[in-house]
């Protein structure tokens, strides 16, 4: 197994920060608005940054280092934030994060940004349901929480894209 290059390595660690961020949002600001109306729990831009962090660092440093990075944002939420959104977050992106590989995956060999737009619709639903229900148990905010995080997946491929077609490094 070869070292993973930076790139790869900053990469894994600003998807772990994101985990607590989230919470930390959560806990401190409550809900914000998102657009055209809605309203999400703070953390939910956190999340939507986190849904593409994780599958660049899974390109960068495997499966093994992705499920560590879900393992250490947790601690890190444990001991920086509330334990309620923590422990909803935790459940959330496990299971958001067992259906990504099962969409990500097959889809990869389509090309990165395909890969990353449907893994992500299927990942922000799952994590959206998941947490609003483990950590308000309402799905008042379902509507703010897609659309927060689609803003963000959506913006992130946007940069990739350009980078793609600036530089020819992201396949």
């Amino acid at each position: 197994m070869k070292t993973p290059a930076p790139a790869g390595i900053a990469t894994v660690i600003a998807y772990i920060a994101t985990i607590p961020a989230a919470n930390l949002a959560v806990t401190h600001f409550g809900a914000v608005p998102v657009g055209l109306g809605y309203v999400a729990p703070a953390g939910v831009y956190f999340v939507g940054l986190a849904l593409v962090l994780r599958d660049l660092a899974r390109e960068a440093t495997g499966r093994g280092a992705i499920l560590a990075a879900i393992a250490i944002g947790t601690v890190l939420s444990y001991l920086l934030a509330d334990p309620s959104p923590a422990t909803a977050s935790a459940v959330a992106f496990a299971v958001a994060e067992t259906m990504d590989f099962v969409v990500y995956e097959p889809l990869r060999r389509r090309g990165l940004l395909v890969a990353i737009l449907a893994s992500n619709a299927v990942g922000l639903l799952v994590d959206s349901l998941l947490f609003l229900h483990l950590a308000f148990g309402s799905l008042n905010y379902l509507p703010g929480q897609i659309l927060g995080k689609t803003w963000m997946t959506l913006a992130a491929v946007i940069v990739l894209a350009l980078l793609r077609r600036r530089y020819r490094v992201i396949a």
